[in-house]
């Protein structure tokens, strides 16, 4: 048995609970995983609520998460890459990873690197794919300037840092109490609010040359104002209007593989980017932790800890 988050129904954070699921063995490629850590996301959010039900219906009861970290507890048959105590990351398809076990595939799971604290390895999957996706799908590079809205977020943190791996200069979009740790990593921190056109013309004489957008609708639109050329702008909110407007939509979809998380599980144990973690909450505390994620203002990742 495993405790695990569930909901019946769609609504806000009080519809979630905990409960005792029977997780079973694993099927032949298949393992089963002592979860460590467990990152929490905004999608997951959204699809709680409802909002995300036309592109992704939950079945009730259903579970909460994708990301996940741990350690394998048992393996089926056919299983080669992995043993018994073996620490792992990786995800989840199954909006299961919320919980003290889960049953994850051979190929979503990558070996943890032994310097990768647990919160960290637990919370790079969605993240890590959606801003590789995000970074790849506007081609930026050495010499090109990327501006990049809520660039503190769970997301945004990791997209502004890959961005400057590639070696373009970036403008990242946040709250004041924000900008000490974007100009940290070199980053040209701007304010957001009424306003931000200009602030972002005066960060960018040169202009914009691509735009990622990790928060809404309103930066699509920042971004056809300031001239950015459609095809070098994504959004990974805004779906309807990037089909109006005809701007990319490309997030964690596109970039998911093992071999992806594996190198960006490469790039954080050797510190060439670093993953924020805003906060810890335990298992139980899941309303709790989602009631935070949900005021966007957090710098990073919140991670539940079964």
């Amino acid at each position: 048995m495993s405790k695990a988050v569930r909901f019946d129904h769609y609504g806000d954070v009080d519809v979630l609970y905990i409960a005792e699921v029977d997780v079973g063995h694993p099927s032949p490629g298949e393992l089963l995983v002592a979860v460590r850590a467990a990152g929490i996301n905004p999608g997951e959010a959204a699809i709680r609520e409802g909002y995300l039900d036309s592109r992704f219906p939950a079945t009730f009861p259903s579970g909460e998460g994708s990301d996940l970290a741990g350690v394998v507890s048992e393996t089926g048959d056919g299983v080669g890459s992995f043993a018994v105590g073996d620490e792992v990351l990786g995800w989840s398809d199954r909006r299961s990873s919320q919980a003290e076990y889960v049953i994850v595939p051979e190929d979503h799971l990558v070996p943890k690197p032994g310097n990768l604290p647990w919160e960290v390895a637990g919370s790079l999957f969605v993240v890590g794919t959606t801003a590789r996706a995000a970074v790849r799908a506007v081609g930026a590079g050495p010499g090109d300037t990327v501006a990049v809205s809520a660039a503190a977020g769970g997301v945004g943190s990791i997209v502004v840092q890959l961005l400057k791996v590639k070696g373009a200069d970036v403008i990242g979009i946040a709250s004041e109490h924000n900008h000490a740790w974007l100009s940290s990593i070199g980053v040209t921190p701007v304010a957001y609010g009424d306003g931000v056109a200009e602030r972002v013309r005066a960060a960018a004489p040169g202009g914009v040359d691509a735009f990622i957008d990790t928060f809404g609708e309103q930066y699509v639109r920042l971004a056809i104002d300031l001239g950015v050329a459609r095809d070098r702008i994504d959004t990974i909110t805004a779906f309807e209007l990037a089909k109006q407007a005809g701007v990319k939509a490309e997030g964690s979809a596109a970039a998911a593989s093992s071999e992806v998380l594996a190198e960006l599980a490469d790039l954080v144990s050797s510190g060439r980017i670093t993953v924020p973690i805003a906060a810890t909450y335990p298992l139980d505390q899941v309303r709790a932790a989602y009631a935070e994620l949900e005021k966007r203002h957090t710098r990073g990742k919140i991670v539940l800890i079964p």
